[in-house]
């Protein structure tokens, strides 16, 4: 579906006015819409036909409670990294047996947390957090379900800090040492290994580093079997790319890999193991759906140089200052002016504090409205109190309505 588009010049959100919800609940401002979420939830779905499989929703790319109680009550699963996310899942109502638990530096409390929450699985990163796992477990007399990360040592070819699969990336365990690992785990009484797991990184643009972790899982479980090992799960994790350019195409396509396309080519390779898939997607879901809605409050000239100062800032959205990550910026009210270039900063008292530079706009003025697209996924939830700025307020659009799912922060 078409999630944003102009109408009469004014940019809306399914049949909502963006210009008016910033009127009324002001300014940083993030907006979702739940059309959009629900439609690409029900395009990863298709994608498996009738093959066994769970969608875990991550919580890192956005953990707002309100759009996780209505994806628990789609049936969906949970990807989390903390106990803190895991926390957000049960309270939002996931079921445990649809949670997985990932991340490289689970503290001994969290470890415990989610043994005794009876989650899908843990799923380990490491020999020496295998064996503490192990420890615990044993002290709380529960025999807990473990799936080993491995490392495949396959590079996406992104941004380094998307990349997680490489062998020089802190994630999972290397191919030579998961044998190892399954085995020992395989003999402790409280240890029950049911999944291997591999997310080879963030914004996956090709089709080929999927195929090839793919066939590696694959081609592993079935070794295994040999070791009387027979697992019940193998986890892709999560990547699938999301269009950061095209936001307002006929088609409301903005994922750049079909999971339409890419899922069945997964199913042939996977389905030799005869192990359920589950895949955990996150930005995929939520990202192209979501906006962050900032006000113009200045503009200056220097040296040949326009600088549009905003208020929104690196602390509502650090992505463009971390990753240096392009945005598309469009103003609420569309305008066929001549357009010229201006770079989009806000008010943190940073350098890096910027949501586009060098873009080419109408002219603005103080008081205009603009659009930060594709900013539903990795912008709340790295957003901060940074110069002690309290974070925004969160909508999520339905239809021709909207509805407050976090109201803005008030320190």
């Amino acid at each position: 579906m078409i999630t944003f588009s102009y109408k009469d010049d004014n940019l809306f959100c399914e049949s909502v006015d963006l210009t008016q919800v910033a009127d009324t609940e002001g300014t940083p401002l993030y907006v979702y819409s739940l059309s959009g979420v629900l439609s690409t939830l029900e395009r990863f779905r298709r994608s498996f036909a009738d093959y066994p499989h769970k969608l875990c929703f991550a919580l890192k790319a956005n953990s707002n409670s309100g759009l996780l109680k209505i994806l628990a009550g789609q049936g969906v699963g949970a990807d989390v990294v903390s106990g803190g996310e895991l926390q957000l899942a049960l309270n939002a109502g996931f079921p445990p047996e649809k949670i997985a638990y990932a991340g490289v530096g689970k503290t001994d409390s969290e470890i415990e947390f989610a043994i005794r929450s009876r989650i899908m699985a843990l799923n380990i990163e490491s020999m020496q957090e295998l064996k503490v796992t192990a420890a615990i477990a044993e002290r709380l007399k529960i025999v807990t379900p473990v799936a080993i990360r491995v490392n495949p040592d396959i590079d996406i070819e992104g941004h380094p800090y998307l990349t997680t699969g490489k062998s020089a990336n802190k994630f999972g365990i290397p191919f030579s040492k998961v044998r190892e690992a399954f085995i020992w785990a395989a003999a402790q009484p409280y240890l029950r290994p049911v999944g291997i797991h591999s997310h080879i990184g963030s914004n996956i643009v090709k089709i080929d580093p999927w195929i090839m972790n793919a066939k590696k899982l694959t081609d592993f479980i079935i070794h295994l079997k040999a070791d009387g090992i027979e697992l019940e799960h193998v986890d892709l994790g999560g990547g699938f790319g999301v269009d950061y350019g095209t936001v307002l195409t006929e088609q409301g396509n903005p994922l750049l890999l079909d999971p339409e396309v890419v899922i069945p080519k997964l199913i042939d390779i996977i389905k030799k193991s005869g192990c359920e898939c589950i895949l955990e997607p996150g930005r995929s879901i939520i990202g192209p759906h979501g906006v962050l809605l900032t006000r113009v409050l200045f503009t200056k000239q220097s040296r040949g140089k326009r600088f549009v100062v905003v208020d929104a800032g690196m602390n509502d959205l650090l992505r463009p200052s971390l990753y240096n990550a392009h945005h598309e910026i469009l103003p609420l009210q569309y305008r066929n002016d001549k357009r010229e270039k201006a770079d989009i900063v806000g008010p943190v008292c940073e350098t890096g504090d910027f949501l586009g530079l060098d873009r080419n706009l109408p002219p603005l003025q103080r008081g205009d409205l603009l659009a930060i697209m594709t900013a539903g996924a990795y912008g709340y939830t790295l957003a901060s109190n940074y110069n002690s700025r309290p974070r925004p307020a969160e909508v999520l659009v339905e239809k021709n309505q909207y509805r407050i799912i976090r109201e803005r922060e008030i320190l």
